[in-house]
This record gives structure tokens, sequence and C-alpha cells, in this order.
């Protein structure tokens, strides 16, 4: 690849991940089977994404980070679509994989560890100025931490704020440690994150 053609995927990039959110998101709310569901589910995504726009000129992410955001963003705005209990591409894991449940919720926690990693790593060591061998390791407390205080946002809305979503929104499916698994699967994809980004990191340092 020439240095004109890394320099011109630079520039498309950004532009094709908006497009590529936006078609999405919208797509979400005119397919979706629950109006107020999916605004309750995309507060937080509008939320995600005025930091990002507010911060974009004084603290920008490489391109890397901003793929690995629309993925998971997109993972998410799509589970809001049919709510993630009733996800269609949950419901064919789930008979390919022969679970007993919809694992789609499991999938976008996972990916929330997995996936938001490397941005907060990122933040970590170019904001913030930690040491490498810290901001190797804040992102899977931070995935933690952040993890528990969404189970915590979720008890409220759908127990206090929004009781006639409740059902819907939490997403259980009758499993009583459902948010302690979400947790669990969230720590795992950082986990798995913090190996193959620390692995890489010592590879670099070597050569």
């Amino acid at each position: 690849m020439t240095i004109s053609s890394t320099i011109t995927t630079k520039k498309v990039l950004l532009p094709f991940l908006m497009l590529l959110f936006i078609i999405v998101w919208s797509n979400s709310l005119i397919g979706t089977t629950d109006v107020s569901n999916w605004l309750i589910e995309n507060t937080l995504t509008a939320i995600s994404l005025l930091f990002l726009i507010l911060t974009f000129k004084r603290y920008r992410f490489s391109n890397f980070s901003y793929l690995l955001i629309c993925i998971f963003l997109c993972l998410h705005v799509y589970g809001s679509k049919y709510t993630y209990a009733g996800n269609t591409f949950g419901f064919w894991l789930q008979d390919v994989f022969g679970s007993p449940r919809n694992q789609y919720d499991r999938l976008v926690h996972f990916s929330f560890g997995f996936l938001l990693y490397y941005p907060m790593q990122e933040c970590f060591i170019k904001w913030l100025q930690y040491p490498p061998r810290i901001a190797f390791l804040l992102p899977i407390t931070v995935t933690l931490s952040v993890s528990g205080l969404y189970e915590i946002i979720e008890w409220l809305v759908a127990a206090v704020f929004f009781v006639e979503q409740g059902i819907s929104y939490l997403g259980t499916q009758g499993d009583i440690w459902d948010a302690q698994k979400d947790m669990a699967m969230a720590f795992l994809g950082a986990a798995l994150a913090f190996s193959i980004f620390f692995a890489l990191h010592q590879r670099h340092k070597k050569n």
C-alpha cells in the first residue's frame, strides 16, 4: 500500500463509519418491534455519540479505535431493534449452538469488554499520559466498574422509572444470575483483549 492510498483510506474511514452507523441505527428504529424499549436502550447511545462529537477536536481517537467503537455501537443498536431477548441473530445463534436462551445480550456484553478495551487503553496512554503497564490493566477495572454501574442503571430503569418496560428492557429470560453473567462476559472480553494487545506490545518491544 502506497503512502497516498494510506492517507486516502484514513480520510474516508471516519465518514464511512459514520454512514454505516447511521444506516444501522436508522434501520433499528424503522424496524423496531418496541419503540419505547428502543428509546430507553438508545439513551446511552445518544450520550456516547454526543461525547465523541464534543471531544473530537481536542481528544481524537485513532481510526482503529473509532472502528472498534462503531462495531460495538452497531451491535448495541441492532439489539435494540428487536429487544435483546427477541433478537433474530440471537435466535440463530441459539439454534446453531443449541443454547437454552437467546445469547445476543451475552455477545454484546462480551463485545463491550473486547471491543472497547483498546479505545480505553488509548485514552489512558494518549490523553492521561499513564505508564503503559498501568494503561494495560486499567481498562479491565473500568470495564468491571462500568458493567456494575450499567446493571444498577438497568435495575433503576426497569424497577423505578419505566416499570411497564422492565421485562423487555432487562431481557433476563428468567435467569436470576443474568446481571452477574453479563458482567462476567464483559470481564472475559476485556481480559482477552488485554492478552492480545499485551502480547503484541511485548513482541513489538523485542523487535
